[in-house]
Order: structure tokens, then C-alpha cells, then sequence
């Protein structure tokens, strides 16, 4: 029967092109159609329990969640967008100059209704293990986020999380890497001089460091060593801090370097893969360490059914990784869970008429939510993110609120998955889907990705396609509005009004440096040196044995306040640092 549909099918399509397409075609005076127009011949042998399934259900093309409430989206740390008090709530991903300022952010937020926890961003000193002190810090402490020097600013900076918000009623989440650990055990450490019980901590630490490697170059140690620490986390975290997260993954990075869908795909599935493999050799459960696992984002473009069919080829690919190669037994195991799906994030962005990145934002809002996502989490930044001086509360009230005319005005949501069995979206996850594989395979044939990683691939292929994606840019082959088209003298550029800027004022951020400094001096003078000595050492005599967990002696080093960059300096001594290989 299927044979005969078919048959009949390809005999209209001929017909049609004959008598219908080929005479428009003449008319336009073209040889081929600008459109692509997708048909059952398009999607042979589709098979939908194995390609699509039911939401919530293997192999989760369609959803992870079975059912979601028409006009609000899941939130990640539960609560439901639409549902709390957007402004104060969207402040929650902040840090800036010291811990104190940092702390007043988040109780400002507090007073104004916020229940959100800190989702804390480090400056890059921190990032990359130096102490503000250090000569290589200067100019860049408190800038790109918060400077953490010792469990002091750690604490400082949980001053504005009491009472009802009290650590174990919040999920705290950190985007850091490469000196993770130090942060988990600094949380273990308050939590402990709190009373709180570990096992009552919830949040997520970012704690990616093979994307470091890849794109965003914030690494310290080999590779090796990089992910000893992961590991050592992994292990330490599932048996002690059961309802933490342990790790967010993130192809975000990727996508900014330049990566296409295929490659950013295959590059974040064979991360997970390397860092599933490390939970396995540290003794794990395959159906307990899953649990533990998400994913921040896999980037965003503006090519919208494209950035669809990759979100929808993701959770496909996950669940099949999961199931036939880590024989999962749990089908919850075999969930990708995402913070955000199809997006237009901050490299769809431009400063040129910066309130044009409003109506990207909407699009991706809604490929989001066709994707199998959320409304918001698809929506990227504010209009304002490129200008480099902060989200305006306008531009946070514009962004939350295009997310919420999605969500409840639209009803777009009130159906799931509503390209299921499109012929076109169909087709191109299944291509999106055959071209990550191919890469897949590569990485798999060089002995995985960290090997892939030393040898420079995944840097060169993203290299690659950030050429292409630039010479098509300067060609005018791919088109940006308001940047390479449509820039003549008769088109106005419409500036935004920014009346409420960032919160941080700007005499702070000049001295955030010295002060950060001179908290830091006061800090090692107060404490015992003799102990911080001896934990250091300890330390380094754990480091040389692959065999021993170093959450314990970090958390030691740590509760002495120690420092990050004592910490991190010690670790250096044994494991060196990381050379990044030639790609070209």
C-alpha cells in the first residue's frame, strides 16, 4: 500500500513540475526554485515511534516532559515563568566587582520580591585561578563577574541568602570551570559552618571544562588533570550532595567560536559522552550519575527551523547514546535535559539598531517553544546586551514580556510538538542528526574526544566555519540587517532611551579593584598561615596520587582560607598547565 502511495506521489510531483513549476520558473527567468518544497518522498521508511515517540516518552524527540501547562514553561530548579515577579527574578544571573557589592545586588533583589537563588558569575581572574592580588589580574578584577579570592567573599556574599531563602530552600549556580571544585567546596564549607546539611544543597555548577579547551579558553591544567578534577567532583558530589546537579554543558561557546549545528552538536554529545565514561571509572551508576547531568545550550542562530531540527536531533541522539551504548536501564536516564532549546542568544545580537535584537529574540522565543522548549528560554538576552553596558530594567521588562505574549497570548504552546511529522522538519533532523554522527565518528576513531581535543580538532573545524561564516558576512552572501544590508542614508537608526542602567555604580567599579585587594591583605593576615601551609602541602601530596579524591583536601585548604590562587597554584606545581596546540 505504502508502495503504491508512493508511486502515485512521484507521478503527481513529475507532473507538477512539468506542467506547473517549470513554467513559473521560466517566468521568474531562474533554473532552480528559491523555495524547497518537502513532500512524503522527502521522509522514506518513517518510522514514528523510532524517530519521534510521545512527549515525555523514548526517544523524547517531541518533549521531555509529557505535558506542560498551556501559557507557563518549566523553569530549570522548578517554578514556572509567568508565575513570580519576572524583573527580580530574571536579576538572578549577576556578579560584579567585590562580594559586597555582589551581596547588595542580591538583596536589592530580595526586597523587591525576588525567592530566586544567585546564579553567579566569576570575574576572569577567578576563572583562571589567579587571586586579585596578582600582577596578571590587574585591571580585570570585578569586571566580567565577581571576584572570589577565600571563603570570606564567599560568605560575604551568602549574607543575602537568610531566613526564608536560607541555602537549602535556594539552587545556587555557579558558571565557572576550570576552578570549580574550589567552589563546590567552598558551598559544602558554608553550608557546614551554617548547620545545613549537605544533602539538603541544591544548584548546578557549569563545570565543563573540555568547552574550555574547545572555544572559550578559560582552562588551567592539562586536559588530564582538567578532568581529574571532574571527576573527582562527580564522585563527590553524587554521594555527598545528592540533589546538586554536578555539571551544565554548555555548546553556547561553540556556537559563539564559530561552530555549525552539526559540529556543536557531535562536539557536546561526545563531551558528555567523555564526561559519562569519567563517572563510570570513578564507580558511579550509569542510572544514578544520568540524573545529575544537564545542559545549558546548544547556541542559537538565526536560522530557525534550522535551530529547531537541532534541538529535536539532540534528545534523539542523547537518548540512543544512552540506551545502546551506556546500556541505561532508567528511561529518565536517556533525558537531555536543557535549560534552553532553539534560541537566538547574544551572537545573533548586534550594537547597529540594537532594538532589531527584539525581534530576535521573539523569533527565537517562538522557535523555542516549537522545539520542545520554553518561550523564554529561547529569547536569548536583552536588546542591550552588545552595547557593553549592561541590561537596562527596560530592556529586561521588553525581553520578559515579549516571553509572556508568546506564552499566554499566542496559545502556541497549548500544543505539543507541532512540526512532529512535518516532512521538511523531519527531513533536516534526520540530516542535522547523519552530519553530527559523521563527526561523532571521527572523534570516536582518534580515541574519543579528549584526544581529539590534544590534537586540535575541534578547534580547527570551528575555525574553519568562523572563516566561512565571516567571508559570507563580508561578501553579503549572508545577510544582517542594519550591519551589511540596508544601511543606506534613507534608513533611520532607531537608539534606545536608557533611563535604568546597570545597578553597579560606576565609582565602585573604578575601586572594586583596591578594595577587593585590601579585603584580600586583611584576610591573610587574620588567618593561621602555619594551617593554610600545611593544608597546601597536604594538598600537593594528594594531587600526585590519581587515586584520591581532592574535593577533602581543597575543602581543608579552603575552610583555613586558603586562597584560589593558593589553591590553584599548588595544583600547577603538580599538574602544570595546559599548552593549547597549533590548529593550523
Amino acid at each position: 500500500m505504502r508502495n503504491d502511495k508512493s508511486k502515485e506521489i512521484e507521478r503527481v510531483k513529475k507532473s507538477w513540475e512539468e506542467e506547473i513549476l517549470k513554467p513559473a520558473l521560466k517566468k521568474l527567468n531562474v533554473e532552480e526554485s528559491p523555495n524547497k518544497y518537502y513532500s512524503p518522498l522527502d521522509l522514506k521508511d518513517f518510522n514514528f515511534l523510532e524517530k519521534v515517540g510521545f512527549p515525555g516518552d523514548y526517544p523524547f524527540t517531541s518533549n521531555i516532559y509529557p505535558s506542560i501547562p498551556p501559557g507557563i514553561t518549566p523553569r530549570r530548579g522548578g517554578g514556572y515563568i509567568g508565575s513570580g515577579k519576572g524583573l527580580v527574578r530574571a536579576g538572578s544571573y549577576a556578579g560584579y566587582g567585590t562580594p559586597e557589592d555582589t551581596r547588595d545586588y542580591y538583596s536589592r533583589m530580595a526586597s523587591l520580591g525576588s525567592k530566586a537563588g544567585p546564579n553567579l558569575a566569576f570575574d576572569l581572574p577567578t576563572q583562571l585561578g589567579y587571586d586579585s592580588d596578582d600582577p596578571r589580574a590587574f585591571g580585570e578584577v570585578g569586571m566580567t563577574g565577581v571576584a572570589i579570592d577565600t571563603l570570606r567573599d564567599f560568605e560575604i556574599i551568602y549574607e543575602a541568602f537568610k531566613g526564608d531563602m536560607e541555602i537549602d530552600k535556594i539552587a545556587s549556580n555557579w558558571t565557572i570551570n576550570a576552578p570549580a571544585i574550589i567552589i563546590i567546596a567552598m558551598y559544602a564549607a558554608l553550608a557546614e559552618k551554617r548547620g545545613i546539611p549537605l544533602n539538603k544543597l541544591r544548584g548546578t555548577p557549569q563545570n565543563d571544562i573540555l568547552k574550555e579547551y574547545i572555544a572559550r579558553g578559560n582552562y588551567i591544567f592539562p586536559i588530564k588533570n582538567g578532568l581529574r578534577l571532574t571527576r573527582d567532583t562527580f564522585a563527590y558530589c553524587t554521594q555527598n550532595i545528592p540533589k546538586l546537579n554536578i555539571i551544565s554543558i554548555c555548546g553556547y561557546h561553540m556556537r559563539e567560536a564559530g561552530a555549525t549545528a552539526e559540529q556543536v552538536l557531535a562536539f557536546v554529545l561526545s563531551n558528555s559522552s567523555e564526561y559519562i565514561k569519567l563517572g563510570l571509572e570513578a564507580g558511579l551508576d550509569i542510572d544514578v550519575l544520568s540524573h545529575h547531568f544537564t545542559w545549558l545550550s546548544f547556541g542559537g542562530s538565526m536560522n530557525f527551523f534550522n535551530e529547531i531540527a537541532l534541538s529535536r536531533a539532540a534528545r534523539r541522539m542523547w537518548a540512543k547514546i544512552m540506551r545502546e551504548r551506556f546500556k541505561a536501564k532508567d528511561k529518565r536516564s536517556c533525558i537531555l535535559r536543557s535549560l534552553m532549546w532553539a534560541q537566538s542568544g547574544e551572537i545573533c545580537t548586534t550594537r547597529q539598531r540594537p532594538l532589531n535584537n527584539l525581534c530576535r529574540s521573539i523569533l527565537g522565543g517562538i522557535a523555542s517553544v516549537l522545539s520542545g522548549g520554553a518561550a523564554e528560554g529561547g529569547m536569548g538576552f536583552p536588546f542591550d546586551e552588545p552595547l557593553g553596558l549592561g541590561h537596562s530594567l527596560e530592556g529586561w521588562q521588553l525581553h520578559l514580556d515579549a516571553a509572556r505574549i508568546i506564552g499566554h497570548e499566542t496559545k502556541i504552546n497549548e500544543v505539543m510538538d507541532p512540526l512532529a511529522g512535518s516532512y521538511y522538519v523531519e527531513n533536516l533532523t534526520d540530516k542535522i542528526e547523519k552530519g553530527a554522527w559523521e563527526i561523532m565518528e571521527r572523534i570516536e576513531k582518534m580515541g574519543g574526544m579528549k584526544i581529539a581535543i590534544e590534537n586540535g580538532f575541534p578547534q580547527r573545524e570551528i575555525a574553519r566555519s568562523a572563516h566561512e561564516f565571516q567571508k559570507d558576512v563580508e561578501s553579503g552572501k549572508r545577510k544582517i540587517v542594519g550591519v551589511n544590508c540596508f544601511t543606506d542614508e534613507n534608513e533611520i537608526e532607531v537608539l534606545p532611551q536608557r533611563t535604568a542602567g546597570h545597578p553597579y555604580d560606576p565609582e565602585k567599579r573604578v575601586t572594586a579593584e583596591i578594595r577587593q585587594i585590601a579585603d584580600l591583605d586583611k584576610v591573610k593576615k587574620e588567618r593561621d598561615n602555619e594551617t593554610v601551609e600545611g593544608c597546601l602541602k597536604r594538598l600537593e601530596e594528594a594531587a600526585e596520587d590519581d587515586a584520591v579524591n581532592l574535593v577533602l583536601p581543597v575543602k581543608e585548604a579552603v575552610e583555613a582560607y586558603a586562597s584560589v590562587g593558593e589553591i590553584c597554584s599548588t595544583l600547577r606545581n603538580v599538574f602544570g598547565t595546559y599548552k593549547a596546540p597549533g590548529i593550523f
